[in-house]
């Protein structure tokens, strides 16, 4: 790993995130209550109530308590999530993540650990809009009534 960052390396004090930088943050000390959208990563490590969607990347940090509908690309969680969750890519529950609630995603992964207390479904990523409603077929003949 020339060059690189180690993942088991002692130095590290938290679990590996998105590569891209930080969009925004939710303090420790902070309480958001309301409905939030982001492009990028968004980090919360204070407390989070309402709903997000229609975003990238979603860092839940230990100390957090994330409450709600949440609809994101990635969630990756290494506090306490409790709710509804649309993921369209991911969710990764580290060792010290919990999560309460409905989960939907193609791809999971659960650190030894962590925890997931609810009902989780996995399906393929969202398929476009028309290839959930395709048009009827055309008719060549005209249709009598």
């Amino acid at each position: 790993m020339s060059g690189g960052k180690t993942l088991f390396g002692k130095t590290q004090s938290k679990p590996p995130s998105a590569p891209d930088e930080i969009g925004a943050f939710l303090g420790k000390e902070t309480l958001f209550e309301g409905k939030m959208t982001f492009r990028g990563i968004f980090r919360v490590d204070g407390k989070f109530e309402g709903e997000i969607f229609e975003s990238g990347t979603l860092i839940v940090g230990e100390s957090a308590v994330v409450k709600g509908k949440i609809g994101v690309d990635t969630i990756i969680i290494n506090g306490t999530v409790e709710g509804e969750v649309h993921a369209e890519e991911r969710v990764e529950i580290h060792t010290t993540g919990i999560f309460f609630g409905t989960l939907v995603t193609p791809v999971l992964s659960v650190n030894e650990g962590g925890m997931l207390d609810g009902h989780c479904r996995m399906e393929e990523k969202q398929k476009r809009e028309e290839d959930l409603h395709p048009h009827p077929p055309k008719v060549d003949h005209p249709v009598l009534v």
